[in-house]
């Protein structure tokens, strides 16, 4: 299947949709615009997957397995265990292809104001500590960054077996918002 872009029309109305893209790429948030633009139910994985004291629940494989099974939804491309089963029923991958510089930036703004707010995340989780970035190599600050190369592989290789819309900065996104995602949000999901 071709890889599309902001401006392509698409093949289908999406009916199961993946947010593909590095931590800090906004996953999360164009999950909720599509949504909300397809009338789709959103599951946002983290809070299927992180229990208290950021602990893996241990029902996270099961209720991705349900999720999966479902006519409708819209979720996040992550976690390793989730990933094959939710891809073997998407119908289309929305890839927030951002550059590197933008990523980053964005997951330092987002990881510095949730701490700073003191912001509740998921089953009563927070952010870690800034500091802890020196000493914990799993700190999403420290992790993100080096997870972008493998990211953009993952979803390059999914170009053969799904569709693949390419968005390569916000000015992309807003297109395809309004362009091609608007365009079959006219017609009812069936």
């Amino acid at each position: 299947m071709p890889l599309l872009g902001p401006a392509d029309p698409l093949p289908h109305v999406p009916r199961r949709l993946l947010v593909a893209g590095n931590a800090g790429s906004g996953k999360s948030t164009l999950c909720r615009r599509i949504a909300g633009s397809l009338s789709l139910p959103r599951v946002e994985l983290d809070s299927l997957y992180w229990g208290p004291r950021w602990t893996p629940r241990p029902e996270f494989a099961a209720e991705v397995a349900a999720l999966a099974r479902k006519d409708l939804w819209v979720t996040e491309f992550q976690y390793k265990v989730a990933r094959p089963v939710l891809l073997e029923r998407a119908d289309t991958v929305v890839w927030l292809d951002h550059p590197f510089t933008t990523v980053v930036g964005r997951l330092v703004r987002r990881t510095v104001r949730r701490r700073a707010a003191g912001v509740e995340l998921w089953n009563g989780n927070q952010e870690s500590p800034l500091w802890s970035v020196f000493t914990d190599s799993g700190h999403i600050l420290r992790w993100g960054p080096r997870s972008y190369r493998r990211n953009r592989a993952r979803v390059l290789a999914l170009v053969d077996d799904v569709v693949v819309v390419r968005l390569r900065g916000q000015g992309q996104v807003e297109r395809w918002l309004t362009g091609p995602l608007a365009s079959v949000g006219e017609e009812p999901a069936r």
